[in-house]
């Protein structure tokens, strides 16, 4: 795949992409969207692929949507805009792979709520996140008003929100916004720690887990309980748990196929 502002390669079942418009901190317009659109739509239907590590180049994860685009939009074309990035954090936040946000640098605007579309967040130490669009007289339009609440709460989303505040990487981690704070220079070592702990387990379990959580915030408890036990089924009937039940009892590593 040749892109002009993404980057992507792979590592066995690993892949990486990295968002590669660092004289624009990474800012999304609709070209940038658009290629990170294509990529992971190819990512997702490549069976040979386990896991994700979306990141920035240079000093920013993604700085937010490009200002310098959305000024002299009409109305319409400022709601296509924020539909097409909608679309985006959509599609990685239903990804068929596990997606790990490694946070380089400024997660801001629409850098915060891509990196909330992805699954884990781990942050380098340096990082900043913030959903500051009020202060451009708007509010956060890529999903940002329903994931940070269901994320931090219901008060500390509309903290972040109504003030435009930067917080810390150290904050994000302490209201669970991240989930791993690390040194700059450990940052991808960190993302690619977690991802191969991923890689190591079943592929089916993997995916029935992260549908079943992703069921349980656009759900009733009720509802939710019910796709899990239909997740669960749906491990059963995979090998992989005969593998991973028979590795428990023989007191051995698990040997999970398309690992």
């Amino acid at each position: 795949m040749d892109y002009q502002f993404v980057e992507y390669r792979t590592q066995g079942r690993l892949a990486y992409v990295t968002i590669n418009r660092p004289a624009a901190l990474n800012a999304l317009n609709a070209a940038v969207i658009s290629e990170l659109l294509d990529c992971f739509q190819s990512i997702n239907n490549n069976s040979g692929i386990g896991c994700v590590i979306l990141t920035g180049n240079g000093r920013s994860f993604v700085a937010g949507a490009d200002i310098g685009a959305m000024r002299d939009f009409a109305v319409l074309p400022g709601r296509d805009f924020t539909m097409y990035g909608q679309r985006l954090m959509d599609y990685v936040e239903h990804l068929r792979q596990p997606v790990i946000a490694a946070v380089n640098g400024f997660a801001l605007g629409g850098g915060c709520e891509l990196a909330m579309a992805c699954d884990i967040r781990v942050a380098s130490e340096k990082a900043k996140f913030g959903q500051p669009e009020v202060n451009l007289g708007i509010i956060p339009g890529f999903g940002g008003t329903q994931r940070l609440p269901r994320l931090v709460g219901k008060g500390m989303a509309k903290y972040l929100i109504m003030t435009g505040e930067h917080i810390s990487a150290q904050e994000a981690l302490r209201i669970g916004l991240v989930q791993k704070v690390v040194p700059p220079e450990a940052l991808m070592g960190e993302a690619e720690r977690i991802a191969q702990l991923i890689l190591s387990k079943a592929p089916v379990a993997i995916l029935m887990a992260k549908c079943a959580i992703n069921t349980a915030q656009d759900t009733d408890m009720s509802s939710g309980i019910a796709y899990e036990a239909e997740a669960y089924t749906t491990c059963f009937q995979a090998s992989a748990r005969i593998e991973g039940m028979s590795a428990f009892l023989e007191k051995r590593e698990a040997a999970f196929q398309g690992r």
